[in-house]
């Protein structure tokens, strides 16, 4: 049955709207959905590696787009949306502590530096929003680190789709599993900030939602 999903999904990611669904993937990932548009990026890379390059870059600006909805969520509609969204995601233990660093002068650094890990994006937005990080420090920060998760992929792709493809016609059931590992490292590495230890003392640790509001 992977089998045959993978070959059809193949087959999609070669049609003629394989874009519109990359985008949108990416856009609704970066925002509220909890699947990482990754697989589909990378399918499609493979299926069209000469247009690798060109569908790492519709990710990463759909992923920008989508984030812009996720900061809107955050800063005008937390509470009567976006709490129902991190407590469905499991995200909610995670959130004072990712907004005490988020409004700190390390905050720009820390969403670049999420484009290296598999925490979840939309983490970043609905809290960027939340705390009223300025657009254009968000936006800059997001084309960023979105750029390092997706074009990596589309270079890699670009470069050796042959064999990362005959390596997955091969190992098919490894890559699957290895990306689902992925996805749920993602999400327990963020469970894991709302109760962050660490040898040097960390002034976001043990913030709750009531005490957010005394940090600077």
């Amino acid at each position: 049955m992977l089998r045959r999903l993978y070959v059809w999904t193949m087959g999609k990611a070669a049609g003629p709207f394989a874009e519109y669904w990359l985008a949108l993937f990416a856009f609704v990932e970066a925002s509220f959905f909890p699947i990482p548009p990754h697989p589909v990026l990378g399918l499609m890379c493979l299926a069209r590696p000469e247009r690798a390059i060109r569908y790492a870059i519709i990710t990463t600006l759909a992923s920008v787009a989508g984030g812009l909805l996720g900061y809107a969520i955050g800063h005008f509609a937390f509470a009567l949306v976006g709490e129902k969204l991190l407590d469905a995601l499991h995200l909610t233990a995670s959130f004072p502590y990712a907004a005490c660093k988020l409004r700190g002068e390390a905050g720009f650094i820390a969403i670049i530096a999420k484009g290296a890990t598999p925490i979840p994006f939309k983490l970043i937005t609905i809290t960027a929003g939340f705390i009223g990080m300025p657009i254009g420090k968000f936006l800059l920060a997001s084309v960023i680190s979105r750029s390092i998760s997706f074009m990596i992929v589309g270079v890699l792709f670009r470069l050796f789709g042959a064999p990362i493809k005959a390596w997955i016609d091969k190992y098919l059931g490894v890559a699957v599993a290895g990306f689902v590992v992925l996805i749920v490292v993602g999400f327990i590495g963020a469970a894991m900030l709302g109760g962050h230890k660490g040898g040097v003392a960390d002034k976001c640790t043990g913030v709750t939602m009531e005490t957010l509001s005394q940090v600077k």
